[in-house]
């Protein structure tokens, strides 16, 4: 049976009539019958022509679907000196796959949340008066505060794990995002903690606060926007052949 190396799988992912094949704990299927990996893309984040063992085991469906597809090869094992994660490591991401995607994911839509919530509660009392609304905005702003760190170190510990901490576009814009996110987001919350009424008396102040809530609400959409697209890739799609 023929043993695939790394760089020579990625020839195999589907897209121009090119077979498509998925790696399983070191089987090569080949996928290319299935019409869920039209293209050589799954579900709009998948793609072929790559090791896909951490995603298929934290997959909801079971791995033996696989088996319904001709197995054509297996992959050539990583020597140490090609993995670029600390054995221990390496050890443990194998033993327990949730902690190599799943920690920014679900760190990420705290300060997401949190960030939206401020936004919200801030308009929310201006149109209705109630000073319950402008005391949860604050506290919404010191969690989104809180968790926007936590967020920024899962998001440098998922780039490294999964992507080799490679130059990618997408995680550049949102590393550079989170870092002003973060500054605007403090600078808020220090600004209405030492000025408790600066929302309940409208002066020029007034309108700096409200134009850096809107302009972080919309900081935040962006670091999401991109993050989405990590996750489900916008593919162009081929041009028709005339």
């Amino acid at each position: 049976m023929k043993e695939f190396e790394p760089a020579e799988l990625e020839q195999f992912d589907g897209k121009e009539d090119r077979p498509a094949y998925v790696v399983y704990e070191g089987e090569v299927y080949d996928v290319s019958a299935s019409k869920r990996w039209k293209g050589g893309l799954h579900m709009n984040r998948h793609h072929a022509g790559n090791d896909l063992t951490t995603d298929i085991q934290a997959a909801p469906h079971d791995p033996d679907v696989l088996e319904r597809y001709p197995q054509v090869g297996t992959l050539k094992k990583a020597t140490e000196t090609d993995s670029q994660l600390p054995q221990a490591l390496s050890r443990f991401l194998a033993a327990a796959p949730f902690f190599r995607r799943h920690p920014h994911p679900m760190t990420i839509h705290f300060p997401i949340a949190f960030t939206f919530a401020t936004f919200a509660f801030t308009f929310l009392y201006l149109i209705t008066g109630l000073e319950h609304f402008e005391i949860t905005a604050f506290y919404c702003l010191g969690a989104a505060v809180f968790f926007t760190p936590v967020a920024i170190v899962t998001g440098f510990y998922t780039w490294w794990v999964n992507y080799g901490a490679r130059s990618i576009q997408a995680v550049r814009m949102k590393q550079k995002l989170s870092f002003l996110l973060l500054a605007v987001e403090t600078g808020l919350l220090i600004w209405q903690w030492k000025n408790p009424h600066l929302l309940q008396t409208l002066n020029w102040q007034t309108f700096l606060y409200l134009l850096l809530i809107l302009f972080m609400f919309l900081v935040v959409s962006m670091i999401g926007w991109f993050g989405a697209s990590l996750t489900f890739p916008l593919e162009k799609r081929a041009a028709k052949k005339k």
